[in-house]
């Protein structure tokens, strides 16, 4: 088996996809891949234009008004990642920061401006909260973080939250924008004042602090594996392998875990090109999983995984 994979889209998939593709090609010498991670929408985009053989999704099923752009073609979900998206923060000199969905909707709305606001005050009792001025990061790209984020806030905040749900949203004018979570991380690193949204690995890997966040029954949880692995152990799964973490219940969950998805033709255009993407995919579900709780993520339920790898069986030429 030889041959190339081009794939594109989510870069909260980013840093384990780098790490898979060397070990996949490692026991696959034949089979080359590549991934460009520029946003859950453009990797979909890339997909219906026929320019990828498979996209990273944050957000499935793919949006109503991306459908027509498939053609009628049908498109499987396959998962392959769980992990906590951080509200990152830099504030010198506060090393915890507690926040309720409700507190952190005012602020990505523009309602609370400053740091040491009353609402945020409460939260966190005995905390000297500076009389600074609040910088939003937030993803100028179409983004599944953005989606998965803002859903947190619908569902979480539903009298508060006012700007909706979607990977692109209508933030403050005084908000910052950033082109993929890499980069949100590092602006936030270098901006004092600064809160934005970013997954787990990228805030990890960019070494700024992460809230903690308040959950369903009132924990104050931060992000890591553990606690998003708890909270995908809540969801419900659809027959075609889509769910959602976000607001998930229990004592440990955290509350704003997301997932994310390779999409692929379930008729590819020819056998070896079938091939590939079998070998492929079923490394991302086998052995691939090993990998992920060393890169900040959190590996699929076993109960989802086995269901992911079942429908492997799906691929034909």
């Amino acid at each position: 088996m030889a041959g190339s994979l081009t794939g594109a889209g989510s870069t909260f998939q980013l840093a384990f996809l780098q790490r898979a593709i060397l070990s996949f090609e490692s026991v696959q010498p034949g089979i080359r891949i590549t991934y460009d991670g520029g946003g859950s929408g453009d990797g979909r985009a890339d997909l219906a234009a026929g320019a990828v053989n498979f996209a990273g999704s944050d957000t499935a099923p793919i949006p109503a008004s991306e459908l027509a752009g498939f053609k009628g073609r049908t498109v499987l979900y396959f998962p392959v990642v769980i992990g906590p998206i951080s509200v990152a923060y830099n504030l010198p000199g506060v090393s915890k920061l507690r926040l309720s969905a409700p507190v952190i909707a005012n602020i990505f709305q523009g309602t609370i401006t400053k740091w040491n606001d009353p609402a945020i005050a409460a939260e966190n009792p005995g905390v000297r909260l500076p009389d600074r001025v609040i910088t939003i990061i937030r993803r100028a790209d179409s983004s599944g973080t953005t989606q998965n984020f803002s859903q947190f806030l619908v569902e979480a905040a539903p009298q508060v939250w006012k700007l909706g749900t979607g990977s692109l949203i209508s933030w403050p004018a005084s908000s910052v924008g950033a082109y993929g979570s890499a980069e949100v991380a590092s602006l936030i690193m270098g901006t004092p004042g600064a809160i934005g949204y970013v997954d787990f690995a990228n805030a990890k890997a960019a070494h700024v602090t992460s809230a903690w966040i308040k959950n369903q029954v009132g924990s104050y949880i931060m992000p890591s594996p553990a606690s998003a692995a708890e909270a995908a152990r809540h969801v419900s799964v659809r027959p075609d392998l889509t769910f959602s973490a976000i607001w998930a219940p229990g004592p440990n969950s955290y509350p704003i875990t997301y997932q994310s998805w390779d999409l692929v033709y379930e008729e590819q255009p020819n056998a070896n090109d079938a091939r590939m993407l079998l070998a492929w995919l079923g490394y991302l579900l086998g052995d691939g999983q090993t990998m992920l709780i060393g890169l900040n993520y959190a590996p699929l339920p076993t109960s989802i995984d086995q269901l992911a790898a079942h429908q492997l069986r799906r691929i034909t030429p």
